[in-house]
């Protein structure tokens, strides 16, 4: 088992535009992830097994409600602070990061906007110490990137709602004990139902022989004929619109976890490159290799400042799901491209299980395509420029 020696890149001193309690959180993060998730999570990645045991330390890091209010049972943080979480979770792995923004951003966060008092007393606080898991069911099988046109649908029964269909690609889903369904009613209006293992007719059946993101638990969702008591419908906000609200949360938090990725791949490569001897020298010395170094920093960079940004907006409640869009879009762009050229730095030792960078870049495949894909987050961006819609 390698030590993790994992140095953060920091070119332009950002830490000087962060607070006393952005960098306390940030470090314990860091701290928790060195000790507790690099030292196994190779293995459980090879396993492709999601490390349970790792999921009271998630909360105790303020992972799964890092801006929920104390008094439901969250940490009260501000937004660069979530950020700074998700970044230093993802550094240790994609798949632990979305099992925990999945839970703060999409599961938690809905609720916390659109729940009831009651909802939000019974969920939240089990939530955020991690007694319970979530999961967010958007996605199905035949719509992807067209949510809007989705089939899973419920129908008023007079005492409770029946809800039919299924949803696909939902992180969490094998072991939720509660899932957040987007779902059409008898006029076509989309709704948030909260739905509970145990149900009758709800059954989570887990997806494997997946090569990317294998250290996170994915699964289906499957409703038939599920009664929901109409009490667990969240009646503050329906419509496309909710549950894309809870995707910006979530995308905000992919575009700093991103950074996390790059900066381990850029951090291994810049220390392998001093220590990898060829022809006499180290490979770092030779012009090419310092090129691929030099881009990577700089990119990183750019997506700091870029993601800081934004957090700022964010915390001042003037960030556009736009604003999300680029950043999402741009950073996981920029961090499977510095995995790809840390991987050809490393050479033969790059595709092994003994460094992160090829798991990191198997991870990255997924996340360019979930929760908006590459392509469509360049179309939100195009039609905020131009105001014409490519959609239609």
């Amino acid at each position: 088992m390698k030590p993790d020696l994992f140095e953060a890149p920091d070119y332009y001193n950002l830490d000087d535009l962060l607070s006393e309690e952005h960098k306390l959180v940030r470090d314990t993060a860091r701290t928790w992830v060195k000790r507790e998730v690099s030292p196994i999570i190779e293995d459980y990645a090879q396993k492709a097994k999601f490390p349970m045991q790792i999921i009271n330390g998630l909360a105790g890091i303020g992972a799964f409600a890092s801006y929920i209010p104390t008094k439901y049972g969250g940490a009260g943080l501000d937004q660069i602070s979530y950020g700074l979480i998700m970044q230093e979770i993802e550094r240790g792995d994609s798949g632990i990061r979305s099992t925990a923004s999945v839970q703060s951003s999409l599961v938690m966060y809905p609720i916390w906007k659109y729940g009831t008092e009651k909802q939000r007393q019974k969920y939240l606080p089990k939530l955020a110490s991690g007694e319970w898991m979530g999961c967010f069911g958007l996605t199905e099988p035949d719509h992807g990137s067209n949510p809007s046109s989705m089939a899973t649908n419920f129908k008023d029964k007079g005492d409770h709602y029946l809800l039919n269909g299924a949803k696909m690609w939902i992180s969490n889903a094998p072991f939720a004990q509660v899932a957040v369904v987007w779902a059409k009613d008898e006029k076509e209006k989309i709704h948030g139902l909260l739905v509970e293992r145990g149900m009758k007719g709800f059954t989570t059946p887990e997806i494997h022989n997946k090569w990317s993101l294998r250290a996170s638990a994915t699964g289906e969702l499957i409703f038939d004929n599920v009664k929901i008591p109409k009490e667990n419908l969240l009646p503050n906000k329906s419509g496309l619109g909710a549950a894309l609200s809870c995707l910006d949360s979530a995308r905000y938090g992919i575009a700093w976890g991103a950074i996390g990725a790059a900066m381990d791949c850029y951090d291994t490569a810049l220390r392998y490159s001093k220590e990898r001897m060829q022809f006499g020298k180290p490979i770092g010395q030779f012009q090419l290799q310092q090129k691929k170094l030099a881009e990577m920093i700089t990119e990183i960079t750019k997506a700091q400042l870029l993601t800081w940004r934004l957090g700022v907006l964010r915390n001042e409640n003037k960030a556009t799901s736009a604003q999300i869009s680029m950043a999402k879009r741009n950073n996981v762009a920029m961090a499977i491209t510095i995995a790809r050229e840390a991987r050809q730095i490393l050479g033969a030792m790059g595709i092994t299980g003994e460094y992160s960078i090829m798991r990191h870049s198997m991870n990255l495949e997924s996340v360019i395509t979930y929760e908006g894909t590459h392509d469509i987050h360049l179309l939100i961006t195009g039609l905020d420029i131009t105001g014409l819609n490519a959609f239609k």
